[in-house]
């Protein structure tokens, strides 16, 4: 459930009350004589933000000299909570000219209790974009001396914003070049046996988005999941077009997206932000293509020596190629010379993780390559312990592969105006947990 929230209060370090809102009556005016007595005044101040005491909950966070108190008298969100509290400073930082501390609310009680008022209803959380607020809220801030002069936007129509359902995009943007950019970035998460059979492995994506828009555009996505497809096929009553089509798991979308449209039609609509913003976040965990495969052998000859072959290959297409390749192959600690045959890239001991690290600077596709290292180790009298192997960990990047196959069918940019925009849509596969065991 939301927050819920029955009271905030603002303290100094000492405990003083520098400005409070109640907004229920469900919790009495003496609250924080029970937050100061049984929290600030005891040694359990910095081990837990979140303290229950006789009927009601407090939330607390220091920020700068000041601690932000939330105050339940029932079963609240308590990560929305602390939410609230981070959105709060950056909406208070942005009037006040960058500063939060005890000084700056001194000076401006006024103006933080009208925010106080706009930013929660009856305990509930409302909107508390900056962009926003100030469309009606003009009133400035006690600006600290060292901050940034504020820039001056006209943003017209700020009833629609305030209200409507574009809060997140003013009005009367305009752009000589209407451009879009879009980035697929994956992060394989990989556990690989020695033998090459993989024991756990999932993608997880994210769509970036880079929106410069005149006007107030309506963006149309395709990707090729199966429940778009198949419900595309459905609306329009013919068969769906063959080629691979992958299921998204766990899938979040930025607040700019119409949920109603893409549960009945499963296409993802928008009228995106203005600039930089995260599109969409999903999870892949069946149909994988790996990028690379890893080989190892490990051998340990008597004590002191040991001989170590790694072999890779890149499974992805003959015209692509990965950057910063980076496999980190573990060694004991007692290791004391090591000499190096590679095919490709360059291999060297690094003592401070105890690792073989074999970098390869651009691998291409469909080739493989392969290290092989002699490893002296050091000759104790003390009883051998035996080596738990960790496993070998990998880095990369490859451009224009996804790991899932998600692909980008069209984007479609419509605007009353009807101008020309120009699409770029880029894919970039990194390493999350790529590790093989050895």
């Amino acid at each position: 459930m939301p927050v819920s929230a029955s009271a905030i209060y603002f303290l100094n370090l000492r405990g003083d009350v520098l400005i409070n809102r109640l907004y229920r009556d469900d919790v009495g005016g003496n609250m924080v004589d029970a937050f100061r007595t049984h929290i600030m005044q005891t040694k359990e101040m910095g081990t837990c933000p979140v303290r229950q005491i006789g009927g009601c909950s407090f939330f607390y966070m220091r920020i700068s000299n000041v601690y932000i108190v939330i105050v339940v008298s029932s079963n609240a969100n308590v990560a929305c909570a602390f939410k609230f509290v981070v959105e709060a400073v950056t909406l208070f930082k942005s009037y006040f000219g960058g500063a939060f501390d005890e000084d700056a609310i001194r000076n401006n009680f006024v103006l933080i209790y009208e925010l106080l008022d706009e930013i929660m209803d009856f305990g509930y959380p409302q909107n508390l974009s900056p962009e926003i607020l100030k469309l009606y809220i003009t009133q400035e801030g006690v600006r600290s001396p060292f901050s940034s002069k504020p820039s001056d936007k006209p943003v017209p129509n700020a009833t629609l914003q305030v209200t409507g359902a574009v809060g997140w995009r003013r009005e009367g943007l305009a752009y000589k070049k209407n451009e879009v950019f879009l980035d697929i970035v994956e992060s394989v998460n990989l556990l690989m046996s020695s033998k090459g059979s993989v024991l756990r492995c999932d993608v997880t994506g994210k769509i970036l988005m880079k929106c410069f828009l005149s006007g107030m555009p309506d963006l149309k996505l395709g990707l090729n999941d199966k429940i778009g497809l198949e419900k595309e096929s459905q609306l329009k009553s013919r068969p769906a077009k063959s080629g691979k089509t992958i299921e998204l798991d766990d899938v979040t979308f930025h607040q700019c997206v119409n949920l109603t449209r893409f549960n009945s039609e499963k296409t993802v609509s928008f009228v995106p932000p203005d600039g930089e913003f995260e599109l969409m976040k999903y999870r892949i965990t069946e149909g994988v293509n790996l990028p690379f495969r890893v080989l190892p052998t490990i051998k340990e000859l008597g004590r002191t020596r040991m001989e170590v072959n790694v072999k890779v290959k890149s499974v992805f297409g003959a015209k692509m190629f990965a950057l910063g390749v980076v496999v980190k192959i573990p060694v004991p600690k007692q290791t004391a010379k090591t000499s190096f045959q590679v095919t490709s890239g360059r291999a060297k001991y690094n003592a401070a993780i105890d690792c073989l690290v074999w970098k390869i600077r651009k691998f291409p596709g469909q080739t493989e390559t392969t290290m092989s290292a002699e490893v002296e180790l050091i000759s104790t009298m003390a009883e051998k312990k035996s080596w738990n192997r960790p496993p070998i960990q990998m880095e990369f990047q490859v451009p224009m592969f996804t790991a899932s196959g998600l692909r980008v069918r069209f984007l479609k940019v419509w605007e009353k105006s009807g101008y020309n925009t120009v699409e770029w849509v880029r894919y970039i596969t990194k390493a999350g947990s790529y590790e093989i065991r050895c």
